[in-house]
């Protein structure tokens, strides 16, 4: 079990950028798979995106592919997600996902393929 805290969410005007950071306890971090999700009002939660344990795969939604970019820095048990060029429909509470995977280049993509979640920090991107 790992516990998630998420960090740098606020609210900004469209175009400008965030950059979120989530905090993992523990001394596993390397041996989980990280992702980024998030459910703006009235929707369900949706992938983001994701990066395998080493660092060395990245998947991303198709809609924030060449804005958004995750990243891990297993030495500080820290994953981010870097947002630029932020639109309202961006607009959303973000989640931090962790999965304990035996596979070293898996980048899941499914709510349900992930046990571990932080509480969420809030993104608004106003027009």
């Amino acid at each position: 079990q790992v516990q998630l805290v998420e960090s740098g969410g606020g609210l900004v005007q469209a175009g400008a950028s965030l950059r979120l950071s989530c905090a993992a306890s523990g001394r596993t971090f390397s041996s989980y798979a990280m992702g980024w999700f998030r459910q703006g009002p009235g929707k369900e939660r949706e992938f983001v995106a994701a990066i395998s344990r080493t660092g060395g795969n990245t998947y991303y939604t198709d809609s924030v592919k060449g804005r958004f970019t995750i990243s891990r820095d297993n030495a500080k048990n820290t994953v981010y997600l870097q947002m630029n060029s932020l639109k309202p429909e961006d607009t959303a509470v973000y989640y931090c996902a962790a999965r304990w995977d035996w596979d070293a280049g898996n980048t899941p993509s499914r709510v349900y393929e992930y046990d571990n979640w932080g509480q969420g920090t809030q993104v608004t991107a106003s027009s």
